[in-house]
């Protein structure tokens, strides 16, 4: 609801007082310059019509002195002001910590685990406006790809150079959990979030999976752990001396291990078989974390210069036109 009008630049409507001096010498300016001339008697003119020209004499200048007022205003920015509204957001910092080791490259999702992956990941963080999110990748070992940030262009760049092959190959899912701790430990936020995705089992890395959970639980940080992978076998782009070829190879992903991570941190453990099944686990993840809301009170600025600028403009056209045809020749 319209409350009212405030100015940006309050100190420039100072400049309202030039006027009065340019009122002042208008009309002596006028006074003096005013046609005169000595005649025995006025009888002969005094019964004379006063006409509209006359009456209306001094209407250019005022229409001048109301556009010039009117643009003094618009240097002042008027802003309107809404009443102080209720808006719900998140409140949420969230840190995706991703596998990109080459098994990612596994096609039993479409076109590879790893692509599906960034895929659904890049849409989960399009969705999320109120929160910060950040990115953690690990292979044999992790690192901050992206820091907590609101900056949605930035985040989905750097999700998009992902690539397996950017650092030694292995799965340290303990450094990628305590890297992605380390990256919420100092959140205020009301709530703070781990997404934790993996095709394989721990086999590189200082950090144990489960030492990694304790740190997050201590904070105060939810994991949600997500296996990838289908059951049994899946196609692989191996190397061989003849070039690439698909090869089935065995899915080993440690679910007891991703179970216990999701316990310790009051978390949950997904298990994404398919494109199809992987975007519900985000969903599911996404709706679970919108229950967790906080209240905040905003005053709305809008600029309104412009309907101040528009009549400006109008009434100094308007008083010009007049001076150059109505009244032209009229001092």
């Amino acid at each position: 609801m319209f409350d009212e009008i405030i100015f940006k630049n309050p100190g420039l409507l100072y400049l309202l007082l030039v006027l009065i001096p340019w009122a002042a010498w208008y009309f002596l300016w006028h006074k003096k310059n005013t046609a005169s001339i000595q005649v025995s008697s006025t009888e002969a003119v005094s019964k004379a019509p006063v006409t509209l020209r006359h009456w209306l004499r001094h209407l250019p200048f005022l229409l001048e002195m109301a556009a010039v007022s009117l643009f003094i205003i618009v240097l002042a920015r008027p802003q309107s002001t809404t009443s102080w509204e209720n808006v719900t957001t998140e409140g949420i910092d969230i840190v995706v910590a991703l596998d990109i080791s080459t098994s990612m490259l596994a096609m039993d999702f479409s076109p590879n685990r790893l692509e599906a992956a960034k895929k659904v990941a890049m849409e989960f963080i399009s969705g999320r406006e109120h929160d910060r999110m950040g990115l953690v990748v690990f292979a044999g070992e992790a690192f901050t790809q992206c820091p907590l940030t609101t900056d949605r262009a930035i985040l989905l760049n750097l999700f998009r150079g992902i690539k397996t092959g950017l650092i030694e190959d292995g799965t340290a899912i303990g450094n990628g959990l305590a890297t992605a701790v380390a990256r919420l430990k100092e959140s205020v936020a009301l709530s703070r979030v781990i997404i934790l995705l993996t095709d394989g089992e721990n086999n590189r890395g200082e950090v144990a999976p489960l030492t990694a959970a304790e740190i997050a639980k201590n904070y105060g940080i939810r994991v949600y752990t997500v296996g990838v992978g289908s059951i049994g076998t899946a196609p692989y782009p191996a190397p061989t001396p003849f070039g690439t070829q698909i090869q089935n190879i065995e899915v080993r992903i440690d679910e007891g291990m991703l179970k216990q991570i999701s316990q310790i941190t009051d978390g949950r453990y997904f298990r994404a078989t398919s494109n199809l099944k992987l975007a519900e686990i985000y969903q599911e993840i996404d709706q679970l974390e919108k229950s967790k809301i906080d209240i905040k009170e905003f005053s709305r600025r809008t600029e309104e210069f412009l309907p101040f600028a528009l009549a400006g403009i109008l009434l100094l056209i308007t008083g010009i036109f007049l001076r150059i045809t109505f009244f032209r020749g009229i001092p």
